[in-house]
């Protein structure tokens, strides 16, 4: 039996080289920080980029890539980037997503299909090519989903939105499966009501605020700080023997 490694170490990523997307803002500009505190070069992806420059200046181990992950031009070219600054990926957190409407009778064919492109298609195409290009040893996948993807909002709803979330984990347990020979380990993070600009209505609504708080075990909305173990955990060597799964941040919501 090898000796355990300190915990600093297990969950380290110096040296390696990071991609998250969705991070001018919310979780994903948190994810970007969090990854660059643990030691990583961090690309950060969104298509603010005013929003993208203020994480740089507040970290030097993070670079702005402007970039809009619905266009496959924008998605090759933010790879390229890291491997050209870097000759690796090591790390690619899918967060970019937006929302469709809330009622499903509300939603065109049209609109339907542009929330999958961002949330599912986007999600896909760059997890091929981080598969394609070099890394340090075993590379870590991590496609943001959502407790949406688990179990019904009803009555808040979002049909585009919790298909491209359940769609997302479908993809993460098939690309585990054909890519863990490699050593690509491919897993899903589902978060449940966190306080974000996405979720900033919601939580300002004392009726919907309340009908988080209810339906929650812990009775209250997560807070970013609390999805910092989790990142590190599926990105570092700390999961090195986990693939295929979903790990839910929710405080109890898809456990009543």
């Amino acid at each position: 039996m090898s000796a355990p490694r300190p915990a600093g170490d297990l969950f380290s990523l110096e040296g390696r080289t990071a991609i998250v997307t969705g991070a001018s803002a919310g979780l994903g500009a948190r994810f970007a920080t969090v990854l660059a505190r643990a030691g990583a070069t961090v690309f950060a992806a969104a298509r603010r980029a005013d929003r993208l420059k203020e994480l740089a200046d507040f970290d030097a181990r993070i670079h702005p890539v402007a970039c809009d992950v619905a266009l496959e031009a924008d998605r090759t070219r933010l790879i390229e980037t890291a491997l050209t600054s870097t000759g690796r990926i090591d790390v690619l957190v899918n967060n970019a997503a937006t929302s469709g409407q809330t009622r499903a009778e509300d939603e065109s064919a049209d609109a339907f299909t542009d929330v999958l492109g961002v949330n599912l298609t986007a999600p896909f195409h760059l997890a091929r090519l981080t598969a394609e290009a070099p890394a340090s040893g075993g590379r870590s996948i991590i496609n943001v989903s959502s407790i949406l993807g688990l179990v019904s909002a009803a009555p808040l709803g979002g049909a585009s939105y919790s298909a491209s979330k359940a769609g997302l984990i479908g993809l993460t347990r098939e690309l585990a499966g054909q890519w863990g020979r490699s050593g690509t380990r491919v897993n899903a993070l589902a978060p449940g009501w966190f306080r974000t600009e996405m979720t900033a209505d919601l939580f300002a609504d004392e009726r919907s605020s309340r009908w988080v708080e209810r339906n929650t075990l812990l009775h209250r909305g997560g807070d970013g700080h609390e999805l910092d173990g989790a990142l590190l955990f599926l990105a570092s060597d700390a999961s090195s023997y986990c693939t295929g799964q979903v790990l839910t941040v929710d405080g109890g919501w898809t456990a009543r």
